[in-house]
């Protein structure tokens, strides 16, 4: 397995793509994990690149922790509302839009993404995973009533802290915070990556536990990331490239092997019970 940090040639990467695109279609269950590295070409930074990762300019357990959240809302909801701004202005990417077409041409089944910015969704990808949730509403603490997120950050932007008109208690967003559990987003997706033939870890360093550990749950695996991971040596495939131009590049590659709706040429692909390997 390639195992510099340098970004590989085209050619090579062409080669892998082939051999991602052959896998593919071979596979009965197709499942893809995304992290923030899919986004950033949609101009939302990453939280661990040294310098650039949102990590690397503040404190996550002073501003995105449940601690944070009851002793100290104000400041809480302040970062939320940056960060809300931030993903709301973000549009959908070629890696974004490349999933969604996969997933309607039949090759993608599952969507688990690390991601709270719903850009899968903006693009059309239909049956996403959110295991570190998500930004579109909140929820009051107490009584478990659902508000819309734009409610929720104009209370921000009036200088008050957002609470429910039904029993006054506070709205905490419906993203998992540091301390928090995971929610049932993520026993589906350990479910999904149990069941399936092949796991496209895309964006992700696969550091973050506990998703970092779905791929060792897959039974064959391919990392699409700019970085080396942890999980390389142990990856059937591995592609050193941008997410976008990577997953334009295995469309095209899945449309060539195929009749254009998810069948292969020689009619053993996804229905057909070829062998991945």
């Amino acid at each position: 397995m390639p195992d510099s940090s340098v970004p590989e040639e085209p050619s090579s990467i062409s080669r892998e793509i082939v051999e991602l695109a052959r896998m593919v279609r071979n596979a009965g269950k197709c499942v893809v994990l995304t992290g923030a590295g899919i986004s950033t070409e949609s101009g939302i930074p990453d939280f661990r690149s040294p310098g650039t990762g949102l990590w690397s300019q503040v404190d996550p357990m002073a501003v995105l922790s449940a601690t944070a959240f009851r002793t100290k809302p104000e400041a809480f909801y302040q970062f939320i509302l940056k960060l809300c701004e931030t993903l709301q202005a973000a549009e959908p990417n070629d890696g974004h839009r490349a999933l969604a077409t996969l997933e309607e041409m039949g090759f993608v089944d599952v969507l688990v993404t690390q991601n709270i910015d719903g850009l899968h969704q903006r693009a059309g990808s239909k049956n996403v995973l959110e295991v570190h949730g998500h930004l579109r509403t909140g929820t009051c603490v107490k009584c478990g009533k659902t508000y819309e997120m734009g409610l929720v950050l104009d209370a921000v932007r009036r200088g008050e802290l957002p609470k429910c008109s039904a029993c006054r208690a506070m709205i905490k967003p419906d993203v998992v915070l540091f301390e928090d559990p995971l929610p049932i987003d993520f026993v589906l997706a350990q479910q999904a990556v149990v069941e399936s033939d092949l796991l496209i870890a895309v964006g992700s360093s696969l550091e973050v536990a506990p998703v970092c550990y779905l791929p060792a749950m897959a039974s064959h695996l391919a990392i699409i990331n700019l970085m080396p991971t942890g999980y390389d040596s142990r990856a059937d495939v591995v592609i050193r490239a941008k997410a976008g131009r990577a997953l334009t590049a295995l469309v095209d590659a899945v449309c060539l092997g195929s009749d254009g709706n998810g069948r292969s040429e020689q009619g053993n692909g996804r229905n057909g019970g070829s062998s991945i390997e």
